[in-house]
């Protein structure tokens, strides 16, 4: 299904008296959803997505063209799953602070602030370390551990992923 037939879709369902609207094809799937009840306006959303599925076959009878499922490569994997700590030159244990939440990490409180930790800090248990912004809230993210902030490892106002190291502590 292409743009221009999504947006005809939407000019239809705002014509009539529905107020959601739903398809699956055996390689698409979309759903329009309209507000048609709130302050008198129409606010269509508009969610497709395509579903993975074995390559289809082109049928010169169908409406709809085809569209290739888009290929899904598996993350190869930088750091072990269990162990969040590994032994330091100094004879020292690294411990690692992860992401709780998927967000943006920033490095301080505000633009014109200073970042909570740099490299050389010391953190104490339950000192915040950085904030991850997840749907327009800010998350204060604390260190579980007491030692001195060996690397930072994501940069200011980038996206994280749940799980991902974003501080190694040498305790």
């Amino acid at each position: 299904m292409n743009f221009n037939e999504i947006q005809e879709l939407i000019k239809l369902l705002n014509k009539s008296n529905l107020s959601e609207f739903k398809m699956k094809d055996k390689d698409f799937e979309i759903h329009i959803r309209t507000d048609k009840y709130t302050k008198g306006t129409i606010a269509p959303v508009v969610t497709a997505a395509p579903v993975m599925a074995p390559a289809p076959m082109p049928v010169a009878s169908s409406p709809v063209p085809a569209v290739a499922p888009a290929a899904v490569e598996k993350p190869a994997e930088t750091t072990p799953k269990e162990p969040a700590a590994a032994p330091a030159a100094s004879g020292k244990k690294t411990v690692e602070i992860k992401s709780p939440i998927v967000g943006t990490f920033y490095r301080s409180p505000g633009p014109d602030k200073p970042a909570f930790v740099k490299v050389g800090d010391t953190v104490s248990k339950g000192d915040v370390v950085c904030i991850i912004e997840a749907m327009k809230l800010f998350n204060e993210i604390e260190s579980d551990v007491t030692g001195t902030i060996v690397k930072v490892l994501v940069e200011d106002a980038s996206p994280v992923e749940y799980d991902q190291v974003l501080f190694l502590v040498e305790v």
